[in-house]
């Protein structure tokens, strides 16, 4: 007969094999990472190095420097700027009645499963026209944009379960439209800043397609696009790739790290109702 105890002890079981399963490949990254090439051909990507080294590191670094760099440029600038728009039109079409703001509301979701492969003819035409293509600004305009109808999602959502009486106590003081976003729902927004921005920042960072298109050079070359063309045409170094990956995965580590706990909070507002 299975007892309490001995289905507590299966399931641990389990759990363990579970968290193995997904720490291996990290594991793997780091011990490759650290290996010489020797170590690389001779040994299997788990086993630790036999003679470490931070070379393939630093030869990671020296490709990949100016692009992290590109990256955390556009990606910063992009998320505060769609995050902020996003942020004042949730609350135009959440707190301001206007004729046909559930229609335009629409156009803004539609927005959303508008596949990136579908812009690009007109989105470099555009970029071309402007005097941006092959820019960071090109990027940052571009994920804004992209960013915009996201972004309105959440905070309309989130300003639609802020009180009325709120605004209409600020209306009957005498403020205005304005003066009701900044000194009321502005300050209210610190979870739906949290939420949008990591998801932009996230989404914008891992981006490849617009980075391979709009930004061919070096001076603009997103971190993405310089990790992949570490993996030559012909062979491989696996251990410059590997430390690459990590210096790629380190900003959004940090992020998630740091305004982790903040995530969680303003993914549960709103789901337990009072």
């Amino acid at each position: 007969m299975i007892t309490v105890r001995s289905t507590r002890i299966l399931l641990y079981v389990v759990l363990v094999l579970f968290v193995v399963a997904f720490v291996m490949p990290f594991w793997a990254d780091i011990t490759t990472s650290l290996k010489t090439n020797v170590d690389v051909i001779t040994t299997v990507p788990v086993v630790p190095p036999l003679s470490p080294t931070l070379e393939p590191w630093a030869i990671a670094f020296k490709t990949m420097g100016q692009p992290l760099l590109n990256s955390l440029t556009f990606t910063i600038f992009a998320t505060i700027f769609s995050c902020l728009i996003g942020s004042i039109n949730g609350y135009a079409l959440s707190k301001i009645r206007f004729r046909g703001s559930n229609m335009l509301f629409l156009f803004f979701s539609i927005g959303i499963f508008i596949p990136y492969q579908t812009v690009l003819i007109p989105l470099v035409l555009t970029m071309s026209r402007l005097g941006l293509f092959n820019t960071v600004w090109a990027l940052i305009l571009a994920h804004t944009v992209y960013g915009i109808p996201m972004c309105t999602l959440l905070f309309r959502n989130f300003y639609k379960d802020i009180p009325e009486s709120l605004t209409m106590a600020a209306k009957t003081d005498g403020a205005g439209t304005l003066k009701i976003y900044q000194s009321i729902l502005l300050p209210l927004s610190a979870l739906p800043f949290v939420v949008s921005g990591v998801f932009q920042f996230t989404s914008i960072w891992n981006d490849y397609l617009f980075g391979l298109i709009l930004a061919q050079g070096i001076g603009a070359q997103p971190a993405s696009v310089a990790l992949a063309n570490l993996k030559g045409t012909t062979t491989a170094s696996w251990n410059v790739l590997m430390a690459g990956a990590i210096w790629y995965a380190l900003p959004l580590v940090i992020v998630y790290l740091v305004l982790g706990k903040y995530l969680m909070k303003g993914y549960m507002a709103g789901a337990v109702k009072g």
